[in-house]
């Protein structure tokens, strides 16, 4: 599927059956956004990843072996735990 960026460069894009898991480049990406998204399949937004801190965007993203979450790492050293259905915090550590 071809889509347009948000605000930067695709990084990295995963497909599922429901959708795409799409991480933008952290680099000039805007700080009160998530560059970590979800399209449905008729390409459409249905969620951006709720982040640790405001300040934080992802830089790192796979989907896990249960099929249902996301592991994801942030600029600010966080280690996340994601809902593939609604892109919530499930948990969140620092590693820094």
């Amino acid at each position: 599927m071809d889509f347009e960026p948000l605000h930067t460069k695709v990084e990295k894009t995963i497909q599922t059956t429901l959708g795409w898991i799409v991480l933008e480049s952290p680099k000039g990406f805007p700080f009160n956004e998530s560059n970590l998204y979800f399209l449905s399949l008729d390409g459409k937004i249905k969620w951006k990843a709720e982040k640790p801190d405001a300040s934080s965007l992802y830089t790192r993203v796979k989907l896990n072996e249960d099929g249902e979450t996301l592991s994801a790492y942030t600029l600010g050293g966080h280690s996340c735990e994601l809902d593939l259905r609604t892109g919530k915090l499930i948990s969140h550590t620092s590693i820094q």
